[in-house]
């Protein structure tokens, strides 16, 4: 069955890094679009970085825009976001997913995605 394991989550000050990572199995991993969402609590699910099929267009709500990096190895279908100069506003619990046919801003959004995993936990302290 399908399964994406995120990992890398944890805890760290404002202005350090994280690197998430996120391994998917059981589907055709190059034939889908690859995003990272975060959540806090009360709050909607946002979309924090998107990168399409083939790796060669990526997208970033404009939050984190400079400071996130989204890429993708095809040889171990995993997905990673690098996180850097993390703010306190960055804590949340964050999710990859996987989603076909996504076009454009559509990388962004939860509801154009198939799969998802469990979450990992980011809290940036101040």
């Amino acid at each position: 069955q399908v399964q994406l394991v995120e990992s890398g989550g944890g805890s760290v000050q404002a202005g350090g890094s994280l690197r998430l990572s996120c391994a998917a199995s059981g589907y055709t991993y190059s034939g889908y679009s690859m995003g990272w969402f975060r959540q806090a609590p009360g709050k909607q699910r946002q979309g924090v970085a998107g990168i399409s099929s083939g790796g060669t267009s990526t997208y970033y709500v404009d939050s984190v825009k400079g400071r996130f990096t989204i890429s993708r190895d095809s040889a171990k279908s995993t997905v990673y976001l690098q996180m850097n100069s993390l703010k306190p506003e960055d804590t949340a619990t964050y999710f990859c997913a996987a989603g076909q046919r996504l076009t454009g801003t559509w990388h962004l959004k939860p509801n154009y995605y198939n799969y998802w995993g469990q979450g990992t936990q980011v809290t940036v302290s101040s």
